[in-house]
């Protein structure tokens, strides 16, 4: 199974592309894992609600342009289902059973994702009710991707 982490926005602070190169790295033996950045639409600081909305449909083609016919996807959304670490090795494990090519797993910009890109995510996740820089977020979701496979593979990381 492919797996393909869709970032919104680019991932410019060296730590944190440090750590995701990491577990990047450490994700090698268990999957074919990488990492889009760089999708996001330039928007004025004082956009209106429609502005705004067009700015993340223009995002979501971008995103939409990059998915195969047998890929499925996933986007992160505060208002998604909250998984446990075990809950989402779940999930991988259906995933890599489930006969698609690739899994997309997709953190918005700072505006989040378009309406249309959400209704059509086979899975919606939340990390959490706080609000995290999307950043950090592709950081928390490699690290979990990588837990997911220890946890499934039975091997001591996740305790």
């Amino acid at each position: 199974m492919k797996y393909r982490i869709i970032s919104v926005g680019r991932i410019r602070e060296p730590f944190y592309v440090d750590g995701i190169h990491e577990y990047l790295k450490r994700l090698g033996p268990y999957c074919n894992l990488e990492l889009v950045d760089g999708l996001e639409e330039k928007v004025s600081p004082r956009a209106g609600p429609k502005e705004v909305e067009k700015v993340l449909e223009k995002e979501a083609g971008r995103i939409r342009s990059l998915l195969g016919n047998d890929d499925l996807l996933i986007v992160l959304d505060s208002r998604g289902r909250q998984l446990s670490s075990e809950d989402l090795a779940g999930h991988v494990a259906q995933w890599n059973g489930s006969g698609h090519s690739r899994v997309n797993l997709v953190v918005g910009g700072s505006h989040g994702l378009s309406n249309d890109l959400k209704c059509q995510a086979d899975l919606s996740i939340s990390f959490s009710l706080m609000t995290f820089p999307h950043q950090m977020a592709v950081l928390i979701l490699a690290e979990q991707i990588y837990r997911g496979f220890k946890i499934l593979k039975n091997e001591p990381y996740h305790k």
